[in-house]
């Protein structure tokens, strides 16, 4: 018998959707959830949906993560969000070469299993990349593009790619340290549906994270301005309480010309950068 939280989260997920005029199968076309997952959602059939799906939902319906799974009677509250010196309210982390070390090697596994050399998968993968992270491309229609430039039968990127990332312990404690203070989100060029494998393979940290911005779900990449739009809209507060931690400089002026505190992240030298981070964030 499901529990009534579970039964509140689907109520309050319905009542969004009707509220937003979509049907079902609307909601499931923005969200990219299977219509079998929002059903059960919202009959209260699936315990603890993760925060991914429903985050997906929320943006989907361009409404905030707390206004789906907060402010109920039988949730508890959570304690304020403090305010750094330097005025940020609201942490987004980057994910590849801030919370995991990028997949690089993973082309040389790919290069030895389809036997094409790697300067061809290099290639071949950066060419379609923006797309995919955007979403324009779905992952099966990339995967049928780069098996036919391999010009083998089939190919799947998703088990290279979680196959080389390697999580960051030290930015995993730091995470989990940052999200006892400010309010936190993810923010990442990333194909469909690697975030949520991530988080339920535990190379993510599974906390309570305010907002995922997700390039395939919000249909824009980072240096691109949308993004810092969306991510400031959803953040809740004013470009100038917000700090990105990435380590691409690019993206980081990017962010900076949005209003944004900004931080470069050395995967290389972790200890260095979180000392950096964490003298930034005193309050």
């Amino acid at each position: 018998m499901e529990t009534m939280d579970e039964r509140g989260l689907g109520l309050k997920v319905g009542d969004a959707r009707r509220g937003a005029g979509l049907t079902q199968q609307q909601l499931c076309q923005k969200s990219g959830l299977s219509y079998s997952t929002l059903a059960k959602i919202e009959r209260g059939a699936i315990k603890s949906p993760s925060i991914f799906t429903i985050q997906q939902i929320a943006q989907a319906l361009e409404t905030s993560l707390d206004a789906l799974v907060g402010n109920d009677s039988q949730t508890p509250q959570k304690a304020a969000k403090k305010r750094s010196k330097s005025g940020v309210e609201f942490v987004y982390f980057d994910i590849n070469g801030c919370l995991v070390r990028f997949f690089h090697r993973a082309f040389a596994s790919v290069a030895k299993d389809t036997g094409v050399s790697s300067d061809i998968v290099e290639t071949a993968f950066w060419h379609y990349n923006d797309s995919v992270c955007r979403g324009e491309l779905s992952m099966d229609e990339f995967n049928k593009l780069l098996a036919s430039k391999f010009h083998v039968k089939s190919f799947d990127w998703t088990p290279y790619y979680l196959e080389a990332v390697d999580p960051i312990k030290e930015t995993a404690e730091l995470l989990s340290w940052a999200t006892e203070h400010y309010k936190v989100g993810l923010l990442s060029n990333i194909m469909p549906g690697l975030i949520e494998k991530m988080l339920q393979n535990k190379m993510l940290p599974n906390l309570e994270y305010d907002q995922i911005i997700d390039s395939s779900v919000v249909g824009s990449i980072k240096p691109e301005p949308a993004i810092y739009k969306i991510a400031t809209e959803r953040s809740g507060v004013a470009p100038e309480a917000v700090l990105l931690i990435d380590d691409s400089r690019t993206n980081l002026m990017a962010a900076s010309e949005f209003g944004w505190h900004v931080l470069w992240f050395d995967d290389y030298r972790p200890k260095e950068s979180i000392k950096r981070i964490k003298s930034a964030l005193e309050y």
